[in-house]
């Protein structure tokens, strides 16, 4: 720290404290009155609360071990914000899907208007705007209508297979590629290049930048200092505004060079064009009043939007997680390619319709699912009301987070939790069991994530797909020893395992002639 401090910096930061133990004192005031008690959790301190307690690089750990000594529902302050931590799937569900009508807003983050990301509406308050946001991609993205994708989400994991026995060394390119491929047909009808492709660099530029800022300690920065987004350029501090303005111009790229692709493929009378997300709202919107055109269109700009930000950053984080499992785990890809050759034979591909004959299939996407989940933290709820749960006062505006990362853990429900263990899903027979992941790993309530369904189909096809024609195992070194290393996963809202050393090829029954034949058949 400098050894000396600017003085409005310092009057600004004696105001910010004295707001924080003005509200402090208030909300103390309000739970007295009410004579409840709040959820048990650990001591703050005076002003900041229990903010210097926490793992900020990877904060679900600290809950996860508060909630071992406090229980289910541990409460906690951040500075002047309340937040109560959910550590179990049954009360998760009791709050934000039985109580959804208190649950379903989301907590104010400084950084989202400032670095454009208002364009989804997963970050969006509870209100008319979400509301016609979520209906417009449940449209497309519910059960009956993801269905119809699933003939494309098989042929792009067969290509994706093709990039990666051409091209093994960049998999996780490869990977962004594919998890792109579903949301860009479905909302856009554009066809995706294997490989290179300008839409997906776009996409993946904006994205990538947005995401490394998306933290708790920029918004709590930008909240307490609001001033620091007014900053001319060359003063000390105004890298914030500077980020904030790339990261703006990058997502307004991202969410109208597709939009206008489609616009300019209205034209076009085939029927990928007239059952895409936004093709075919659009054409809905023509038969509206005047009026109301600029709020639909606006509205459908963020739903497509979401789909890719939603679409890029999970699914290409749970094939990486994957991969890693495969490699950690080989007896287990052994396990599964016997069950493929088995069921489907060496003859053909598997496809959907073979799914209630791969129950181990099944079963290790949902341990991908679980085992690193890629959302450890789910993606908090406020509470827009005051409310009373077993006891415990829950005051309005508390922030409910939901830790996917302790439900993982529980040993009780998951022996031996840190290790990769399809069979977990299975009973004696071998039959699926009733536990899945799925459940609790794309939200609750009215916030859970609409295209849940697309998404688990998009794994399913890639990770059958490369199990039936990948031996994925451990990078060998000159000497062909196994190649060691510690996996590494990089934190956020989404947390994803950093590239690692590993080989890929295709199996020895697959043949070059027929990978190439993979590239231009129809499926």
């Amino acid at each position: 720290m400098a050894p000396t401090v600017d003085g409005h910096l310092a009057i600004l930061a004696g105001i910010s404290l004295s707001f924080v133990a003005v509200t402090a004192l208030k909300r103390l005031i309000k739970k007295r009155q009410n004579n409840l008690p709040l959820p048990p959790g650990p001591a703050p301190l005076p002003l900041l609360g229990n903010v210097l307690s926490v793992d900020t690089r990877e904060p679900w750990l600290t809950y996860t071990e508060w909630g071992a000594t406090y229980g289910d529902l541990v409460f906690m302050r951040f500075l002047d914000q309340e937040m109560v931590v959910v550590n179990s799937q049954r009360i998760a569900e009791a709050l934000l899907e039985k109580r959804s009508r208190i649950y379903s807003d989301r907590p104010y983050l400084a950084t989202i208007e400032p670095y454009g990301l208002s364009i989804s509406f997963t970050f969006m308050g509870y209100g008319d705007e979400w509301r016609l946001c979520r209906r417009l991609f449940h449209q497309t993205f519910r059960p009956e209508s993801a269905v119809k994708f699933r003939p494309m989400q098989i042929r792009r994991a067969r290509e994706m297979v093709v990039n990666l026995v051409d091209d093994p060394q960049h998999y996780h390119d490869h990977f962004a590629t594919f998890s792109l491929t579903v949301v860009m047909s479905a909302a856009y009808d554009y066809d995706i290049e294997a490989r290179d492709d300008p839409m997906v660099k776009i996409v993946v530029e904006a994205l990538n930048l947005s995401s490394a800022v998306l933290t708790p300690e920029a918004a709590l920065m930008l909240k307490t200092f609001p001033f620091l987004l007014k900053l001319p350029d060359w003063c000390w501090g105004s890298s914030i505004k500077r980020s904030a303005r790339d990261s703006t111009e990058r997502i307004n790229k991202m969410v109208n060079v597709p939009f206008r692709y489609t616009q300019r493929h209205m034209a076009d009378s085939s029927f990928l064009a007239q059952s895409s997300m936004v093709a075919e709202n659009l054409r809905r919107m023509e038969t509206q009043e005047e009026v109301f055109k600029p709020v639909f269109e606006n509205a459908l700009k963020k739903a497509a939007a979401t789909g890719l930000g939603a679409s890029y950053e999970t699914t290409s984080a749970l094939l990486m997680v994957f991969i890693l499992a495969m490699v950690l785990y080989p007896d287990v890809q052994r396990r599964a390619q016997a069950e493929i050759d088995s069921v489907v034979g060496r003859d053909r591909l598997p496809t959907f319709e073979d799914s209630a004959s791969l129950p181990y299939i099944d079963a290790i996407v949902r341990e991908t699912f679980r085992w690193q989940p890629i959302v450890p933290l789910g993606i908090p709820h406020t509470a827009l009301d005051d409310d009373v749960y077993d006891g415990y006062f829950i005051p309005k505006g508390t922030i409910i987070t939901y830790n996917t990362w302790g439900i993982t853990r529980d040993e009780k429900r998951y022996p031996n939790a840190s290790h990769f263990i399809p069979e977990r899903f299975t009973d004696v027979n071998g039959a699926l069991t009733a536990d899945d992941p799925a459940q609790y790993v794309f939200g609750f309530g009215r916030r859970i994530c609409p295209g849940r369904y697309t998404a688990v189909a998009s794994v399913w096809s890639a990770i059958v797909t490369m199990l039936a024609t990948l031996d994925i195992s451990s990078a060998k070194d000159d000497q062909g020893k196994a190649t060691s290393f510690t996996p590494i996963f990089i934190p956020g809202v989404v947390r994803c395992p950093a590239i690692f050393p590993c080989n890929i090829s295709a199996r020895s029954h697959i043949h070059p002639d027929l990978v190439q034949g993979w590239r231009t058949a129809e499926f």
